[in-house]
């Protein structure tokens, strides 16, 4: 005979089944909450400690920083004193008169006129500029370029207006960056379109390029390093810039 179906001993097991099922589902979760507590804190401790040898780090650096200063300060000081009671050079009247000949001769020497100054821009133009420079003094030609003719000490837009003033003729180096019209770039070549003598010199630039910044220099002669050496190019430059002026 089959046994009557108890509704009420189902829904007791059911309740059971559901508070195990809860029981076990709060187990996993607490186990999982106890998982990430304990990382953060792991973290949070691993932060800690690198924040604290980050600050020893920063503080070995100040108080190296600090001891280095104290001695330059120290050696500063120390020299302040020596020229103080350094004794004061005297010169003979000769010594003098000799130290003001050989001054004049500098100035005179440095007022000497010169025969190309060479505009460029150093971001991309060095290179090839050094090179120019260097095979037109082979080749006998005075060269006023910055790097060798600037004095340190001495104002340098100075300087350069006197090499603009003293050079016969001009040679302008043109690439990307000098084309941009940069200030000392476009100071020089202001003045340099006043010489009777001014030739341009591309460098990875086209003449289409060079029209789009002046409508002058496309109509100058001159030369690309596309098609021609920097030796042949100083060669042609020499031939011009040297050749007697005809009246």
């Amino acid at each position: 005979m089959a046994q009557k179906f108890n509704e009420s001993a189902f829904r007791q097991q059911v309740k059971a089944a559901q508070r195990k099922a809860e029981q076990e589902q709060k187990k996993v979760v607490d186990k999982a909450n106890r998982e990430i507590d304990q990382h953060n804190r792991k973290v949070e401790q691993q932060n800690r400690q690198a924040v604290a040898a980050y600050n020893r780090r920063v503080d070995a650096h100040n108080q190296a920083a600090d001891r280095h200063n104290q001695q330059e300060v120290a050696k500063i000081n120390r020299s302040l004193q020596e020229a103080v009671t350094r004794p004061t050079v005297r010169y003979t009247v000769e010594e003098r008169q000799l130290a003001d000949r050989v001054q004049e001769a500098v100035s005179a020497h440095d007022a000497r006129e010169c025969d190309v100054f060479l505009s460029y821009a150093r971001l991309d133009g060095s290179e090839v500029a050094g090179q120019l420079r260097q095979e037109l003094e082979d080749l006998g030609v005075t060269v006023w370029f910055d790097e060798v003719s600037i004095r340190p000490g001495k104002s340098q837009a100075l300087q350069m207006d006197q090499g603009l003033r003293r050079a016969h003729a001009g040679v302008a180096v043109l690439t990307a960056v000098y084309l941009t019209g940069r200030f000392w770039t476009e100071r020089e070549l202001g003045a340099l379109l006043h010489k009777s003598t001014l030739i341009p010199v591309l460098h990875k630039v086209t003449f289409e390029d060079v029209a789009e910044y002046s409508g002058i220099l496309p109509d100058l002669a001159g030369f690309t390093t596309e098609h021609d050496s920097v030796s042949d190019i100083a060669q042609k430059i020499a031939a011009a810039v040297l050749a007697p002026e005809v009246p």
